[in-house]
């Protein structure tokens, strides 16, 4: 018998025959890899033995370094392509979408939205992936069709052959989707004449209602034709793929964080996936009334959906503004919450929410994980859903009800002037949290008495404690900060053996209350921070990562990590540091460590016992033993890898697949290449 039969189990290798004898390659159709987001394959050539043996097999350029100029440094390279009907999907930032031949990387057409570039975003230019989705019975042009979802709030559907846009879909290929105000939000500012003319054009503004001169921004208006509310061009975009689910195409938003209390509305979309014609919109807000003043509740992250149950999954975001929320009393309901919707008509099924009355931007960052769980001797279909503060909620996926406990734990109290703290807030009995939840000055880290005495300093001048802690004038930590445990790259799930595998972040947030009257100068002053006016609020805010003199996080290491969860029982099966400060600072790995970094990104697994993931801060695609932990091969990438990756078997051969761009929050290295991984041909 051969080696390659004695590294795997007959009934597998059997399978695999099968299946490629049939034609039916492990592929990889979907964002998430399935519609549900599990990040699994059935790929098995490349496995623990020969893995290390990996080389680039093809690279593909999408010329964004050189065709971009300066709007590259607001740009990050998220994209997860996807395998369909023969061609290898790849959108860049800028939402140009490319057809690759998937055994050569060799483009077959490009499409180009032209965004323009001199706006600029919340999120900077980001597009994370696009949706496929095949007309039943339809044959001919834009039988298959391409979704993209652009940062300037079109949705296009292209032809997947071609690459051109399909003409019965929307005006010529093309839905805009118009931003919804708040009701009887404030006007703030004005438009110029060619805004003028531009909002009539996307319908923003009736027949013959205009606005007076100023500013650059657009309106929005009421169905009687009254103008109620204002919004700045960009404030708004899409940088998740759509999702395509019974003939309907779903789209989320992204939205600017604590700009103002009356904010846009994080109204999620649906169109038909045919004709592109209206089917539901859904508010997460319109359950709530005056006095309650606030604005998002956006569904910024990927969504997942369930065809056979006719179910969409919505991760959806927190109310503005992120900090204070006075004026928004209660719990906040939909929420930062996981909310499931009748797909053909928009209607709630059911919806579990993570954290009450957000005060700290802990909105549900990552697409709900759909798998058969099997709990405590209990199986159930289920939702696994990482959030930011380094929790997994894992719900039954029927009714939202916890399938893993969940109990409600008192949190800090005293808030800032007029809040309303919520007493208690939700934490799953398993796992344990996934990324450390309390902090004081006596944690303080650094390499020198000198460094470690200024963070201690800064901590000890700031409001310290356990999670949950409010927002205050005084300055309070959040930890984990905004930006982690997990984050947009979600986790991977390996259903067969019951097993999560989840990268998070640790580091800290330093979070300042400024009342409005000391706003100007704060702002003044701390011109390179991010210092937001809440406008409407009591207060404006700053908020800044942590960091001591040398730019190192003032909280321990790992500073980040991958995990491997027994969804079995709950229990964490390992944890290791994910990345090297590298290409941070050099020779810095050599004195500090296995620290891990901050990552950006998630995790895939795959049949043979592999998991894949790049997202740390330095520039390798990396594959641990999904069984140890142990990290089996690093490959050297062009740039940042700041994206999940992908991977499939065409003609035999097993491809990894990662784009290789950098990130612009990330500050790291900029590209504009799809990198692919295999054996020697």
């Amino acid at each position: 018998m051969s080696a390659w039969f004695r590294r795997g189990s007959l009934a597998a290798a059997f399978a695999l025959l099968v299946a490629n004898a049939s034609g039916a390659e492990p592929s990889w159709q979907y964002y998430g890899g399935d519609q549900g987001g599990q990040r699994f394959s059935a790929g098995r050539l490349i496995d623990r033995a020969n893995v290390t043996s990996l080389q680039i097999a093809w690279s593909y350029s999408t010329g964004d370094m050189a065709s971009k100029g300066d709007a590259m440094k607001r740009a990050s390279f998220e994209d997860t392509p996807i395998l369909a009907e023969g061609r290898l999907y790849v959108c860049s930032p800028f939402d140009e979408v490319s057809a690759l031949d998937p055994g050569t990387g060799r483009p077959m057409w490009r499409f180009d939205p032209k965004l323009d570039t001199s706006v600029h975003y919340p999120n900077d230019f980001i597009c994370r992936g696009v949706a496929f989705w095949r007309v039943p019975a339809a044959t001919g042009i834009c039988a298959a069709r391409i979704y993209v979802a652009t940062n300037d709030r079109r949705l296009i559907a292209l032809d997947a052959a071609t690459g051109k846009p399909c003409a019965g879909f929307g005006d010529r290929g093309t839905v805009t989707i118009a931003p919804e105000a708040m009701p009887n939000a404030p006007a703030m500012a004005y438009a110029t004449p060619a805004d003028n003319v531009e909002a009539h054009r996307l319908g923003f503004l009736p027949p013959g209602v205009d606005l007076p001169k100023g500013r650059t921004v657009f309106a929005m208006h009421a169905k009687d034709g009254n103008v109620i509310g204002w919004y700045r061009k960009g404030s708004i975009q899409s940088t998740s793929a759509p999702l395509v689910s019974r003939g309907v195409v779903v789209v989320g938003s992204s939205i600017d964080d604590n700009q103002r209390v009356d904010e846009l509305r994080g109204t999620v979309h649906a169109y038909d996936a045919v004709t592109g014609a209206p089917k539901w919109s859904w508010d997460p807000l319109s359950d709530q009334r005056a006095p309650f003043r606030g604005g998002a509740a956006n569904v910024w992250a990927p969504i997942s959906a369930d065809d056979a149950k006719g179910l969409v999954y919505l991760p959806v975001s927190s109310t503005s503004p992120d900090f204070w929320g006075g004026y928004r009393k209660g719990d906040g309901h939909y929420a930062n919450s996981v909310t499931a919707l009748d797909i053909a008509t928009g209607k709630l099924v059911w919806s579990f929410q993570t954290t009450h009355h957000d005060l700290w931007d802990y909105d549900i960052p990552a697409q709900p994980t759909l798998g058969m769980v099997t709990y405590k001797g209990a199986t159930a279909p289920a939702i696994l859903q990482p959030t930011k503060q380094g929790l997994l909620f894992t719900l039954r996926g029927d009714t939202g009800v916890p399938l893993i406990p969940v109990v409600e734990r008192k949190v800090p109290q005293g808030g800032a002037f007029g809040e309303s703290v919520w007493p208690t807030q939700p934490f799953p009995i398993a796992p344990k949290p996934l990324a450390p939840i309390s902090i004081s000055p006596g944690d303080a880290y650094g390499l020198t008495f000198w460094d470690r005495g200024a963070c201690r300093k800064l901590m000890a001048g700031a409001r310290t404690g356990s999670i949950y802690t409010p927002p205050s004038t005084q300055g309070t930590i959040l930890y984990p900060f905004t930006g982690g445990g997990s984050n947009w790259g979600g986790l991977a799930f390996d259903a067969a053996h019951d097993i999560a595998y989840v990268n998070t972040s640790s580091a800290m947030h330093l979070v300042t209350l400024i009342p409005q009257k000391q706003f100007g100068d704060v702002r003044e002053k701390f011109q390179d921070k991010e210092v937001s006016p809440n406008l409407g609020a009591p207060f404006g805010m700053m908020r800044e990562t942590v960091l001591s003199p040398l730019g190192m996080p003032c909280n321990p290491p790992p500073w980040g990590q991958l995990h491997a969860i027994d969804m079995h029982d709950g229990r964490v099966l390992w944890s290791v540091p994910l990345g090297t400060t590298e290409d941070m600072a050099l020779f810095s790995e050599y004195f500090l460590g296995k620290t891990g970094t901050p990552n950006f990104g998630g995790p895939i697994v795959t049949a043979s016992g592999l998991v894949f993931i790049g997202a740390a801060m330095d520039d390798y695609l990396r594959a641990f033993d999904a069984k140890t932990g142990a990290e089996l091969w690093r490959g050297r990438l062009p740039a940042g890898g700041q994206a999940t990756p992908m991977t499939y078997v065409w003609h035999g051969r097993q491809y990894v697949v990662i784009a290789a761009g950098g990130h612009s929050k990330a500050n790291t290295k900029r590209g504009d290449q799809v990198m692919a991984f295999a054996l020697p041909g």
